[in-house]
C-alpha cells in the first residue's frame, strides 16, 4: 500500500482522501537541514512513536515505541547520532518528543535521508496537527484522519510526497 501526499494539502490512502499540511515551503525534490520544505520521494514508514498517558497503546501494524519524557531525535548535522532517535542530552541537538502541544502524541518516523547525510535533512515525520498550519518540513493530519491511516498502514506500506 502507498500513502500519497500529492501536494501541499491532499494525502491520499487506499479509498480515502485526507486534508493535510507540509513543510512551510512546499515539496523539494533538494531538501536541506532547516529549509522548511518537504522531501519529494518514495519512503518507508520506519516506527509510530506514541504518547501512552494521552492515547493508550494504539492499534498498528508498524513497530511503535512510548514516547517517554527524555526521547527526542537529533538534528544536529555535526553530531554523531544525526537523523536518529536519541535520549535527550542536548537542547539545541534535538527535537523534543515529549511536547505540552498534542502535535507529537502520534509521530511516524520515515527512510528520509537513513544514510545521515550531514545538512540532508533530518526529522521528518507524520505528526498531528490542530489547525493545518505549514510545519518545518513534516506531514501533519487530525487525529481523526491519523487513526484511519493508522488502521491502514503495515510493514510494506510506503509514503510516496509529490
Amino acid at each position: 500500500m502507498i500513502i500519497h501526499v500529492k501536494n501541499k494539502n491532499t494525502l491520499i490512502i487506499d479509498d480515502f482522501k485526507f486534508k493535510c499540511c507540509v513543510g512551510k515551503s512546499g515539496l523539494s525534490s533538494n531538501k536541506t537541514e532547516g529549509d522548511f520544505s518537504t522531501p519529494k520521494g518514495l519512503f518507508k514508514l520506519k516506527r509510530l512513536y506514541f504518547r501512552k498517558d494521552r492515547l493508550g497503546i494504539p492499534k498498528c501494524a508498524i513497530s511503535k515505541k512510548k514516547i517517554t519524557k527524555n526521547l527526542g531525535w537529533c538534528d544536529d548535522p555535526n553530531h554523531k547520532k544525526y537523523n536518529e532517535e536519541i535520549q535527550i542530552f542536548d537542547k539545541n541537538a534535538r527535537e523534543k518528543f515529549f511536547r505540552k502541544d498534542h502535535n507529537y502524541d502520534y509521530l511516524i518516523t520515515i527512510s528520509h535521508n537513513d544514510k545521515k547525510i550531514p545538512h540532508k535533512g533530518s526529522a521528518v515525520f507524520i505528526h498531528l496537527t490542530d489547525n493545518y498550519n505549514p510545519t518545518t518540513g513534516c506531514i501533519a493530519l487530525k487525529k481523526k484522519d491519523y487513526d484511519i491511516l493508522l488502521y491502514l498502514i503495515d510493514k510494506k506500506t510506503k509514503i510516496k510526497i509529490g
